[in-house]
């Protein structure tokens, strides 16, 4: 146990430390690399997600028509199609639970590791929408998919809450028996638009 006098010198130090300027890091490694929709869409099925290449969203988007899904704020108004439930914030735990799936866009999808990352903004919403419901739609633009993970980390704001996403979720126990949906959806859609 430290007494207080060695307590009280210990701190008045960090009290007085210098703080060092900020030095800027020297990032002198290849930022980027082959990238592209078809690497993306590779490395995210390699996951076992669906991956879906499409150039009309709402198009796509009927084969969510008959199901209960929950739409976070900010979607594009054309993505609310007809014959979908869309349930709207604010959502319970129990109904986020009761829900067939969520529909987000992202923020940005890496093609080196066929990973989206969703950053709570518009049309994403809050965490817990792509935690609770067994089924994640997402619909990644192909202006947002970066060829590495330092070139996608550059077009984040690293102060909002980052989930990424590598396929559905999954955990393997001591056996290596694979479980799906412990953690997240136990399925994972991806509409790739070109």
């Amino acid at each position: 146990m430290i007494n207080s006098a060695a307590r009280e010198e210990i701190l008045q130090r960090i009290r007085n430390a210098q703080v060092p300027a900020a030095v800027p890091v020297v990032r002198g490694y290849d930022q980027t690399g082959p990238g592209g929709v078809e690497l993306f869409a590779e490395r995210v099925a390699d996951y076992r997600a669906i991956v879906h290449t499409v150039t009309d969203v709402p198009e796509a988007l009927a084969l969510l028509k008959g199901k209960r899904i929950v739409a976070p704020q900010g979607l594009p108004a054309e993505w609310l199609i007809d014959g979908v439930t869309w349930l709207h914030e604010p959502l319970t735990i129990g109904e986020l639970d009761q829900a067939d799936g969520v529909l987000t866009g992202c923020a940005v999808a890496i093609a080196d590791t066929g990973t989206i990352v969703l950053d709570g903004s518009e049309g994403q919403g809050r965490r817990a929408l792509t935690l609770l419901p067994d089924y994640h739609l997402c619909v990644v633009r192909q202006d947002q998919i970066a060829a590495s993970v330092p070139e996608a980390l550059q077009r984040l704001e690293p102060t909002r809450p980052l989930t990424f996403i590598s396929g559905p979720s999954a955990t393997s126990d001591i056996e290596l028996s694979r479980v799906e949906g412990v953690h997240g959806p136990r399925t994972l859609e991806v509409l790739i638009v070109t």
